[in-house]
């Protein structure tokens, strides 16, 4: 993601200073010479402050091959996968991982807590491997697992978090998606107010269920937004999907306050992976924009799922 713009703001600067100093100690060690681990950092925000962008220069600008970098749906599905492969925790992260010191993870979250005792356990694990982690978030740790029902159980793992990495705020006061800039990939897509032109009944795969799309094929996927939001399935499934599809059309969007919660969630979940893996997308929607996710409550990250589709083009007749 860019920012749209060459000049950094205080607080992108002030993240892009700290991230560099982590390169520059982490290179230090790689050649060889007396050094400290240095500690993580946790960049935290609203959507759109360029959190990526800086985690992703920050990457780039690693000599060591030593790395990964991970959208967390997609490690975190493949975790899942590789805890039920290896019977552990350990041998899930040894597998994925493998001799990484540098570790980034993209849009860190923990909403459910059923995922939240498996993610305690993750970062026990890259602690005590000792890997150097950088992590983008739209919530600062302690708004991490907000259900007051469950958050206690978390706090000591939001504690150690704070111990080991730096945590510094990216809340600028401006969405830099809003300010336009490439057309290409997620961004080629379109936001229209009105029906698909294109009908018919394909039938495809998505976790061992059938799916009826309008078309599938070619590397692109045209789909009714009941048929891929209205079933049970998880981020990790559309991930697999993006394999097979590079252009995708949602058709009969509604506005999100009519539908159910889960429906909604998977939404959201669907467009973080077209976003992340820079797919196109163009929506066809009953409403306009400025009322998808009008009066909905309750549903963790739908302000980030509205500003990545506002960087869609929005043909005149759209009131966005």
């Amino acid at each position: 993601m860019t920012t749209g713009v060459t000049t950094l703001d205080s607080d992108q600067l002030a993240a892009t200073v700290r991230l560099h100093a982590v390169a520059e100690q982490l290179g230090k060690g790689w050649l060889g010479r007396r050094w400290r681990r240095p500690r993580g950092v946790y960049l935290h925000g609203g959507p759109g402050r360029g959190k990526t962008m800086l985690m992703d220069r920050f990457f780039a600008e690693l000599s060591s091959n030593r790395k990964r970098r991970f959208h967390f749906h997609s490690f975190f599905a493949q975790l899942h996968r590789g805890v039920h492969e290896f019977g552990s925790i350990d041998g899930a992260v040894d597998a994925l991982l493998g001799d990484s010191a540098v570790v980034c993870f993209d849009e860190f979250h923990v909403h459910d807590a059923g995922d939240a005792t498996l993610i305690a356990r993750l970062l026990d694990a890259l602690f005590a491997r000792q890997i150097v982690l950088v992590v983008t978030s739209n919530y600062p740790p302690e708004r991490l697992l907000p259900n007051p029902l469950f958050h206690p159980v978390f706090v000591p793992t939001i504690e150690r978090i704070r111990a080991l990495l730096d945590v510094v705020s990216m809340n600028g006061s401006q969405d830099y998606r809003l300010l336009g800039g490439s057309r290409g990939g997620f961004a080629a897509g379109r936001y229209i107010v009105g029906d698909c032109a294109l009908t018919g009944s394909v039938e495809t795969l998505i976790a061992h269920r059938r799916l009826r799309a309008r078309a599938a094929g070619s590397g692109s996927l045209t789909v009714d937004f009941a048929e891929l939001c209205g079933i049970p399935v998880s981020a990790g499934d559309f991930l697999e999907l993006t394999g097979d599809f590079s252009r995708w059309t949602l058709c009969e969007v509604p506005a999100l306050r009519t539908v159910e919660p889960d429906w909604a969630m998977r939404f959201i979940n669907l467009i973080d992976v077209l976003y992340d893996a820079d797919l196109e997308l163009s929506l066809y929607a009953r409403v306009p924009f400025a009322e998808l996710g009008a009066d909905v409550r309750g549903l963790p990250d739908l302000f980030r799922t509205l500003s990545r589709l506002s960087t869609l083009e929005f043909p005149a007749r759209d009131q966005h």
